[in-house]
Formats: C-alpha cells, sequence, structure tokens
C-alpha cells in the first residue's frame, strides 16, 4: 500500500524536482531521475520516466531537453519568477524599514524556494544581509495590523486600535494615556519606506492619517463604517496625490522655482509627469499640490538657495517664519 501511495506521488515529486534541483546549469538525466526516485522508494522505468516529463510539459511547466555527455537531460527553464524578478523583490523587502529584521528573513526565504537551490541563496547573501543594518521597524505586529486593516476595508467594517510614541529613551508609549482609537478604514498606502492607514476619524471628525507600524491591538469591530461623503471621497484621492511623507497639512497649490541642476530630484518627488515651465536658461518653474507640512518645507529646504517657493502667499510667509525660528535658535 505504501509503495502504492509512493506511485501517485510520483509526478507531485518530480515537479518538486525540478523546481528546486535544477536550472540551466544543473540539468537531470533520466538515468539520475531513476535513481533518484529510487531513493525514495519509487519504481520507474526510463519510459515511464519519458512520459512522465512529457506529462509534466502538457501540465505546462517548461521543462527544456539539453545534453549531458551523450544522454538527455533536463531542467525547468521559464518560472513564475526569473532571477532577475526574484532579486528586484528581495532587494526591497530586505530594505523596507517597516519590515522587522525576522520577517524579512522570513519573506526571503520563502523567495528563495521560487527558483532552484543553486540560485537561492545568491539571494539572501547579496540583498538580504547587506542591508540588514539598516533602520527596520521593531513592531512585528504590522503584518497582522494590515491584515486586520484589510478585513475592515474588505467587510465595510470600523477598527480600533491603540497607537503609540517614542520618548527621547526609545520606549514605547501609548498615545492619550492608551486611549483606544475607532476608525473608518479605507485606504492603506506605501510612502517613503512606511505604511499609512487613510480613514475617517469618529472623534476628530476628518480624514486621517496613521502610521500602521505604530498601531496595537488591532481589532475589526461589527459596526459598519462612515459612509464618505463625495467631498471626503475626493479628500483621500486629493491627499493621496499630495501629501508628504502621510504628514497632515493645508493642501495648497504651490508654485516653485528650481535651479536646472534640481531636475532629477523633482522629477524623484513628483514623477516625469509634472508641468515644468522654463524661466530662463538657469532655471525651471512648477505647479503642483502639496502638503504645507514641516516634511514639505523640510525637502524645499535642503536645496539651499537653488529652491525657491514662489506661491502662495500663504505659504511663502510661513517658509519665512520657520526660517526666522531657526537663525534665531543658532543667534541664541
Amino acid at each position: 500500500m505504501a509503495s502504492q501511495a509512493k506511485q501517485k506521488q510520483k509526478l507531485l515529486f518530480m515537479k518538486n524536482l525540478f523546481e528546486q534541483k535544477s536550472d540551466e546549469n544543473h540539468p537531470i538525466t533520466g538515468i539520475q531521475l531513476i535513481d533518484i526516485l529510487a531513493e525514495k522508494n519509487i519504481k520507474c522505468e526510463r519510459k515511464t520516466v519519458y512520459d512522465d516529463i512529457d506529462t509534466l510539459k502538457e501540465s505546462g511547466m517548461d521543462i527544456i531537453t539539453t545534453k549531458v555527455g551523450h544522454s538527455n537531460a533536463y531542467f525547468l527553464g521559464q518560472r513564475l519568477f526569473q532571477e532577475e524578478e526574484l532579486s528586484v523583490l528581495a532587494a526591497c523587502v530586505a530594505s523596507s524599514r517597516f519590515l522587522t529584521k525576522r520577517k524579512s528573513g522570513e519573506l526571503i526565504d520563502k523567495l528563495m524556494t521560487l527558483t532552484s537551490e543553486f540560485k537561492a541563496p545568491m539571494l539572501s547573501r547579496t540583498f538580504f544581509i547587506r542591508n540588514r543594518a539598516k533602520g527596520k521597524s521593531g513592531n512585528e505586529q504590522i503584518y497582522y495590523n494590515i491584515n486586520a486593516i484589510n478585513d475592515g476595508v474588505n467587510n465595510d467594517k470600523d477598527i480600533t486600535f491603540k497607537y503609540f510614541d517614542y520618548t527621547p529613551d526609545k520606549k514605547k508609549v501609548a498615545r492619550h494615556g492608551g486611549e483606544l482609537y475607532t476608525v473608518s478604514p479605507y485606504n492603506l498606502v506605501y510612502n517613503d519606506d512606511n505604511y499609512y492607514l487613510i480613514c475617517y476619524h469618529y472623534k476628530r471628525e476628518q480624514i486621517s492619517f496613521f502610521r500602521v507600524d505604530r498601531m496595537v491591538d488591532v481589532k475589526v469591530t461589527e459596526n459598519k463604517r462612515h459612509p464618505l461623503t463625495d467631498d471626503e471621497n475626493s479628500f483621500v484621492k486629493e491627499q493621496q496625490a499630495a501629501i508628504f511623507e502621510m504628514y497632515p497639512g493645508n493642501q495648497v497649490e504651490a508654485e516653485i522655482k528650481f535651479d536646472n541642476s534640481l531636475m532629477n530630484p523633482v522629477v524623484d518627488r513628483f514623477t516625469d509627469r509634472v508641468n515644468i515651465e522654463r524661466v530662463d536658461e538657469n532655471s525651471f518653474k512648477i505647479r503642483v499640490n502639496v502638503q504645507l507640512s514641516p516634511t514639505f518645507y523640510g525637502w524645499l529646504f535642503k536645496f539651499g538657495d537653488k529652491a525657491e517657493l514662489l506661491s502662495p502667499q500663504e505659504a511663502v510667509e510661513e517658509a519665512k517664519g520657520i526660517l526666522d525660528n531657526i537663525r534665531r535658535l543658532y543667534d541664541k
């Protein structure tokens, strides 16, 4: 009976064998296949091995035939993810700050199973080890937070959670004495290496933003979500397009002048769809919707005298005030 069960598992075993132990540099001959199957107590003749390979091909597997000496050999060619695609995914996982080191390692281990065992170690060595010293989130609950938020969105339910801040000695302290936040979740946005929740906050009676990695005890309630008005729905879409590092602020259409040398960072921030207008041979200006927030001004000020906020006047005056406060700080 055990032998019959092994025979039934043969095709599945061969599928896994080609996925894990073959590639263009490590083909498997028919004789090797028979020997490997025999080690698993699966009896097989040469003809049935070739028939099984044909069956796997017919099922959609891209099994390539090559030569090793005078013998035919086989390896899996096209996979669900190619090596360069897995490299991109591994790099994103390894460098993502919202993932803890342990979660990054677990995800990369799973990515490694999508290629041969000969190429898999390169994903770990090239990306994870090189980047593991980079700042990482310490909140292991973020996966569960994302799942709970998605459950709330998909089931049209409110969620509750507690929100924490860091003290100067790096301890986590629940905001407002451990107050339980109740919100209607609408969108998760990945921005500047962090996940943010866009939601309707009942206490504030407005659209609000929360860092997902600073949320704890996220639970889905039985209460239906607050139905967004047309204005609120439009505001959510506008916020996603205009926000800087998800820091809330008044949204305005800003006109900003830049030195020509800053074209790359402007495109990096606003994409190549931003409208550019030449000012003179040395500079250009843009009009974009932005949030007037500390992170926006911080981004602008880092370019020194090569970037100038032209309008609206309220933003210009606010920028002057911020710079005056900084100057007074150092004047002391």
